[in-house]
Parts: C-alpha cells; structure tokens; sequence
C-alpha cells in the first residue's frame, strides 16, 4: 500500500483551516503532521478536521505559540512527546502508525518536530533563545543515542527544524552563514542528531546536491517566486529500514501562492509499504 505523509509549518490552524481542508481534498494525504499550531488542546478544531476525513487527531498544543499536531486517516496512537530543553514548549508529538504496517514486528513510528528558531543574533551568551535551540538539539541527539528511549527501527522523522543545513539549502550561502538557521554551529548540532539516529535525507535523495531545495520563503518578498530567496527548513527523515520505502517527495510551493498563507510550503512524501 501507499502512505503519504504531508508536513507542514501551517503558522495558526485555526486561521488556515480553509488552505488545510483545499490542501487535504487536492493531495489526498492519508497523515497530515502539522507544526506552529498555535492552539491550545481545549480549542483544537477538532469537528472541522474530522469533516475532511481525519477521524484520529492528536494535538500537543499551546495557546497562542509553538504547538504541533497530528491528523490521520488511519488509525494511530500516541507514543509520547518530550520536552527536549525544558522550555515547557509543545515541539514534539511521535505517533504510532497502526496500519499498512511494515512487514517487520518492529513498530512505525512518525515523530513530528517544530525545533525552536533560535531568535535573531546566532549567540547564546546575549540571545536566549539562541542558546535554548543549541541545548534542543544537543539533548535531542543525546536522545537518540540513549537506547533505553523508545525508539524503533522503522521511524519517520518529519517537521520544521528551522535549519537549512546544505549550501544549496538556502539561497545564498555566504551571505547567509551569520543568519540564524545556517550558522555552523546550527548544522554542526543538525548533522549530530542526524548522525545519533542514523537518520537518512529523504528529500535530499529525490533532489541530490547541488541541485537548489527550498521550503521557505519570507512574507517580506512581495513576489516570493521572483525573488527566490529561500531555505530548506522542513525535513522528511527516516531510519535505514525505511529508507528503500520512500518512492517520491514534492514541495507542493503552489500552496506558498494562496492567498494569507503560511510561510511554509507543505513537503508530501510517498511510501510503499
């Protein structure tokens, strides 16, 4: 069977549930892992969302910031969140997929992260937020590696980790190594919790280096398509296991041009399973 998995920083569900539900009925994703929900779990859009056909729901949400969010079509169950800085922050939701399951006894598990973006000035000596992104991600490898975690060999990992890590990731890489989300120091924290799970690229496989792949383009352009000024900060990673399993991924940048739409184009992924 095919699962097709969307991701996608919607910045506010509530705000956007029109370009939810146009995105939902055009693509047709069987699981829908949303990040920025900005949204309590008390005023989650819940009969909204089971109107276009996403009947299993799981929110791990905040009122006004941060939150993240599952929508399937299928069944899942959670299978735990974290708080990787102790900031109290909603950033992580991991679900368990329980059909078109994977031939192996072993679990699939999706995670969905919304990594914080780390403010405007890459030093965490006069930027807190900058220093609370670097202990995210340091913990977050820490977690991986930690075998007593629960962790499985079929994982998905998918969401808006606000690093553009390659340089053909941003559009311009020189002027854009003081600009927090491609700082060194961002990439190098990347590449180890990339490193401690083992984690495959899954977008950089369909669209190799030094080929150009961006999610992200600043509302601040007012033709964003003429500009082009973008950054790869939305990712699709997964486990050795699932890695021949992935058959295509799309930036669906169509989405970018809608009317009062997130700065985030949705990433579609396909398995086989």
């Amino acid at each position: 069977m095919d699962l097709k998995i969307a991701t996608w920083n919607i910045n506010s569900i509530r705000i956007r549930l029109d370009h939810l539900a146009n995105f939902s009925k055009e693509h047709q994703p069987d699981i829908i892992a949303l990040q920025e929900t900005k949204c309590s779990n008390e005023h989650f859009p819940h009969q909204a969302l089971e109107e276009m056909g996403f009947p299993y729901r799981i929110n791990h949400g905040e009122k006004a910031y941060n939150g993240v969010a599952i929508l399937s079509r299928i069944p899942i169950e959670t299978y735990g969140n974290e708080d990787f800085n102790g900031s109290q922050h909603t950033r992580h939701q991991a679900v368990e997929i329980k059909h078109g399951h994977t031939s192996s006894k072993a679990p699939l598990i999706l995670h969905n992260f919304y990594i914080p973006a780390g403010g405007d000035v890459p030093d965490r000596n006069v930027n807190l937020k900058f220093g609370q992104k670097l202990d995210y991600l340091t913990n977050l490898a820490n977690w991986f590696k930690d075998d007593t975690n629960p962790h499985s060999e079929n994982m998905i990992l998918v969401g808006d980790l606000n690093i553009a890590p390659l340089e053909t990731d941003v559009w311009s890489h020189k002027q854009l190594l003081k600009v927090v989300s491609h700082t060194p120091i961002e990439v190098e924290h990347l590449k180890a919790v990339q490193k401690a799970g083992n984690w495959h690229d899954v977008m950089r496989h369909f669209t190799p280096e030094p080929e150009p792949l961006y999610t992200w383009w600043s509302y601040r352009a007012k033709d964003w398509r003429a500009s082009n000024r973008g950054r790869r900060l939305d990712h699709v990673w997964v486990t050795p296991k699932m890695a021949d399993k992935a058959t295509s991924v799309e930036v669906v940048t169509k989405v970018r041009d809608w009317e009062k739409t997130s700065d985030h184009a949705p990433v579609l992924t396909t398995f086989k399973l």
